[in-house]
């Protein structure tokens, strides 16, 4: 269950403030959904803008790396952070982009596996080798 309201439709077009984001939102994404992120922080509506102008400058902007990758990276910091909503949410939007079934597996085994070295790497405490330190 949300902690917040949850806008509906009928009540982000009470708020002009609010509607400008949703309006960019459909026409960034090309669609009349907009999601439940974008419901709940439509209660602070600097926040819903500001949130929405980093997400669209990252997400939805050119870039060096390819939208489809973008989503892949998103769903593994997601996994790492434990958030169910953004694994959903980023794991569907890469599957949109391209992403095959065989590469979300490969996904999925890369992302234990460096939680997994992670964990021994900070439990053994090993320090940085020299020709890794980035100056």
């Amino acid at each position: 269950m949300a902690t917040t309201h949850i806008f509906t439709d009928e009540e982000v077009n009470a708020n002009p403030e609010v509607k400008a984001v949703f309006d960019d939102i459909r026409a960034t994404r090309g669609t009349d959904f907009v999601n439940n992120i974008w419901r709940a922080l439509a209660a602070d509506p600097p926040g819903l803008k500001r949130t929405w102008e980093n997400v669209k400058s990252l997400m939805a902007s050119e870039g060096a790396i390819d939208p489809k990758t973008r989503e892949m990276i998103y769903i593994a910091v997601s996994i790492a952070n434990s958030c169910s909503y953004c694994v959903h949410s980023h794991t569907a939007a890469a599957k949109a982009r391209g992403m095959s079934d065989e590469e979300h597996g490969e996904l999925m085994q890369i992302v234990a596996l460096a939680a997994s070295t992670n964990h021994l790497v900070t439990a053994l405490q090993v320090p940085v080798d020299p020709e890794f330190q980035v100056m």
